[in-house]
């Protein structure tokens, strides 16, 4: 029994996302590393592309299987067949189902061999319309989010945006990236020569070695509104993997800055400490603590403190398309409680004259506009600043957005506070 060693990895990495809330992000690259070049691009496309599909493609296997309850397993073998027959011209319909079939015996689900079998040969032959009770769950069913979530963002963003935002999430991003302290000037003048940017294999290499990071031009944005002058104290509250921070430690800011970062699991803290010292940010000082509760510093100690809030991370779901599936209604007030916490924890933290940064990558009022409103409400010592960035990001309020539809990067808030 051969199956392609793609299909393999994706459906391992599938069935642990469905079964375990594990993220694509995590896994993909630990399987990537196994495989070849030409089966690491076709377990990219597969994971990455059934999960940007997945109520699409459960819709469809519903229709053709007569609504049947299915084991895990097997639905997710269906899902990615289905992938590659409907929306992969490259690859031959026999190849994708002999694996299916394949891989369900791998899967120790032999009964389903038939099934599987017939169910994709059915898909092959008959034309499957599907149907719809109304505008929201045409939406959700063929952009492949949730039926709530698209309602919320109708309600917030209007029926036309939130169709083109939420097609805006499945489409592939591109791969931005930015210079870190160990990019040499050879690097800097190969990365100017056109096309560089479709050279991936090269890039990767690059960023293998610290040379350049993969970041989101949303996620450059959050550092980018960030200002240090001479001989001043930066702190950055939730700081892993360390994007922001080595960012930071990496620009033209003065030297003689100290700079603190933090993060609540020690996990998280190894995976901090490794980024900067892979990008040169060897300066930085790491702490492990909890924001939520206190901060192991004395008042007025900081002169900027940046806060890449935890969150639920809707803007982001262009790179993390399976974050739509794992998120609850009540996630939202949840996490904006928690946000609020520790804005309030790290406002303790500046000087007079000082300033508190807060960021998330949600697209969600809650997380953003309602903690900053409640936050200047209780704080009548801080007022809210223009943040230094281009004017198409600034909003009426006062505040800086991004969104995936309209700026094709990933959705980022950001807010700037000064202390009186």
């Amino acid at each position: 029994m051969k199956i392609s060693p793609s299909r393999i990895a994706a459906f391992e990495i599938l069935y642990k996302i469905e079964t375990e809330k594990s993220f694509s992000s995590v896994l993909l690259p630990l399987a990537e590393e196994k495989l070849e070049p030409k089966d690491r691009a076709l377990c990219h496309e597969l994971t990455l592309g059934t999960l940007r599909k997945q109520i699409y493609l459960d819709r469809r296997i519903a229709k053709l299987t007569n609504g049947k309850k299915l084991d895990v397993a097997v639905k997710i073998i269906l899902r990615i067949a289905l992938y590659q027959l409907e929306f992969l011209d490259k690859i031959p319909p026999h190849a994708a189902i002999n694996d299916a079939v394949n891989l369900t015996q791998m899967a120790k689900k032999t009964s389903a061999k038939g099934f599987v079998n017939a169910v994709l040969r059915r898909s092959t032959r008959e034309k499957i319309e599907l149907d719809f009770t109304g505008a929201v769950e045409k939406i959700s069913v063929e952009t492949s989010h949730p039926n709530w979530l698209i309602e919320k963002w109708i309600g917030e963003f209007g029926q036309a945006e939130t169709a083109k935002l939420a097609a805006a999430n499945n489409e592939t991003p591109k791969l931005a990236y930015r210079l870190t302290a160990k990019t040499t000037a050879a690097v800097k003048l190969a990365l100017q020569k056109e096309g560089v940017e479709n050279e991936r294999k090269y890039l990767r290499e690059l960023a293998a070695n610290g040379k350049i990071y993969f970041q989101d031009e949303g996620s450059q944005l959050v550092g980018n509104a960030v200002e240090l002058k001479e001989n001043k104290k930066f702190l950055d509250v939730c700081a892993a993997p360390g994007s922001k921070t080595t960012q930071i430690a990496n620009s033209e800011f003065p030297r003689s800055n100290l700079i603190v970062a933090g993060d609540l699991y020690w996990n998280r803290v190894k995976i901090l400490q490794k980024n900067c010292h892979k990008q040169g940010a060897e300066s930085v000082h790491i702490l492990q603590y909890d924001a939520e509760n206190s901060l192991p510093f004395a008042d007025q100690s900081f002169d900027v403190v940046l806060i890449d809030a935890p969150c639920s991370g809707t803007g982001t779901i262009r790179h993390n398309p399976e974050i739509r599936y794992f998120l609850e209604e009540k996630d939202f007030t949840e996490l904006a409680s928690k946000q609020l916490k520790i804005l309030k924890n790290a406002s303790k933290l500046i000087n007079h004259g000082g300033r508190l940064i807060y960021s998330t990558c949600s697209l969600e009022k809650e997380e953003n506009e309602d903690v900053c409103q409640k936050f200047l409400t209780e704080n009548s010592g801080f007022y809210l600043v223009e943040p230094n960035l281009p004017e198409k990001f600034l909003t009426a309020q006062g505040y800086a957005r991004t969104f995936p539809q309209r700026d094709k990067i990933d959705g980022f808030f950001i807010a700037v506070f000064e202390k009186n």
